[in-house]
């Protein structure tokens, strides 16, 4: 199967139909075009529980590697980059990608002494890969430096979103600039692969920016520690809690190798301000309760992770007490709940007052609806509205749906053409999209999952 000079084709490997696990490829004059490339975490069958680490199985492309003109990682979750070093070898193509993410990304390649080429591109540069002209359109998400894909070929041209969210206060790294899509219209964008994650959710999501009051708050109604869960690469979310530990008097920790690692990445990128100053974690025990606010990971009930430790009172810095605080400024990923209860209980089992962005565990009463009027979490998906006005920005032909489950994509396609968006394409893992025509074919490429036996670096078919 190779794309003819005027053909532009979509195939998902994986991230279609799911949420995580991103692996897309692009097609035209026979090369293919690689976005991203993650990993999930899946509840492991082994003896200890838990969650393995699954990819998507590259089979159809590395078996045309030759044809592969590059790789590109449009941010740093480890849905989006997370298999790169486990795959790269199968690959074997050079890698583009922006300051940070690089930073994240060639500590995981060194960690498995892969010496895969990386190199750098910045905010609004276009790059010709082979037969693609890719542009990087700075666009807001949880993390720094994510970009949507303006990729151009002579048969079409495509915006490929990434994950993405409208947020004009976004603390790390710049607002969304809507001239940058409006334009767009103007060129003729035969298609776009937009992100689904929140179209069940009407309205429009939390700015980074709305969070400092809710957390500033809850820590100063604190007469204990306090312990922060958030996820690690969410480097806006570490600022504002740096803010938050200067204002509240108290010193701040990290807890967990994952935010050591981010926080060094960010650093290296030019991140966080003078006032996000941690201490070593070692100091924690020995200061007064009232003083520290230490931010750990785990917020999804990971075994092992800081917070599972400090439940199990095993952490080796830190030992909480009645009267403390577990503040988790997280939402729970669907499969994680029952994981996530336990470390509730576990916490509240020894009187550690425990605050949930959207729920709050009470004795005797459990997990009841969270009343505090100020959000402690915001998503870095696009809601209904967002999804509407980037259809009604950059008025494409055709809508395709990635980045959700089944009902997540026929509520993004259905926004798509009521904004007016002629043509929607809904498929799934293994699909090919012709991007000019809409057409599926179905099962056109053989796809699965590979899963990662950690302790012997080695992969397996599931």
């Amino acid at each position: 199967m190779t794309p003819g000079t005027s053909d532009f084709w979509f195939l998902p490997l994986g991230g279609c139909g799911e949420i995580g696990m991103n692996l897309n490829l692009y097609g035209h004059a026979g090369q293919w075009l690689m976005v991203d490339c993650g990993v999930t975490f899946e509840k492991s069958p082994v003896p200890g529980g838990g969650n393995r680490v699954e990819m998507p199985d590259p089979m159809f492309i590395a078996n045309r590697s030759e044809a592969l003109v590059g790789l590109i990682a449009t941010h740093a979750h480890e849905d989006h980059i997370g298999a790169i070093a486990h795959l790269w070898e199968q690959l074997r193509c050079p890698i583009y990608t922006t300051p940070f993410t690089r930073n994240v990304l060639l500590r995981k390649l060194r960690e498995k002494g892969i010496a895969a080429p990386v190199l750098t591109v910045h905010p609004g540069e276009t790059v010709a890969l082979g037969a693609f002209h890719v542009s990087w359109l700075p666009i807001t998400h949880s993390t720094p430096e994510t970009h949507a894909l303006l990729i151009e070929t002579a048969a079409g041209t495509l915006l490929h979103t990434a994950d993405w969210k409208l947020d004009d206060a976004p603390i790390a790294g710049p607002a969304i600039q809507p001239s940058l899509f409006e334009r767009l219209a103007r060129r003729r964008v035969d298609a776009i692969v937009c992100d689904s994650t929140n179209a069940t959710q009407p309205g429009h999501s939390v700015s980074e920016g709305e969070l400092f009051e809710g957390l500033l708050a809850a820590v100063r109604s604190s007469e204990g520690r306090v312990v922060v869960s958030c996820f690690a690469s969410n480097i806006a979310r570490l600022q504002t809690l740096g803010h938050v530990a200067r204002l509240s008097g108290r010193y701040l920790g990290l807890l967990g190798r994952a935010l050591e690692t981010l926080v060094s990445c960010a650093r290296g990128a030019g991140y966080l301000q003078d006032d996000f100053a941690p201490v070593q974690a070692e100091h924690l025990g020995y200061l007064p309760p009232g003083e520290v606010l230490a931010l750990a990971t785990g917020s999804q009930g990971e075994p092992g992770a800081a917070l599972h430790r400090l439940a199990l009172d095993s952490h080796p810095c830190v030992s909480l007490a009645a009267g403390d605080h577990v503040l988790f400024s997280a939402k729970t990923i669907p499969g994680n709940e029952e994981a996530v209860a336990r470390l509730i209980a576990a916490f509240e089992a020894r009187q550690i007052r425990v605050t949930h962005p959207d729920r709050v565990w009470l004795p005797e009463q459990g997990l009841v609806p969270q009343t505090a009027r100020r959000p402690l979490h915001a998503s870095g998906h696009p809601c209904a509205d967002e999804l509407a006005q980037m259809y009604a920005w950059v008025r494409p032909r055709l809508a395709i749906p990635v980045h959700g489950e089944p009902h997540h994509l026929r509520a993004n396609a259905a926004i798509a053409r009521e904004a007016g968006v002629p043509l929607q394409a809904i498929g799934s893992n293994g699909d090919l999209f012709d991007l000019l025509s809409g057409r599926i074919t179905r099962g056109a490429a053989p796809v699965g999952r590979l899963w990662l036996e950690e302790r012997k670096g080695l992969l397996h078919r599931c």
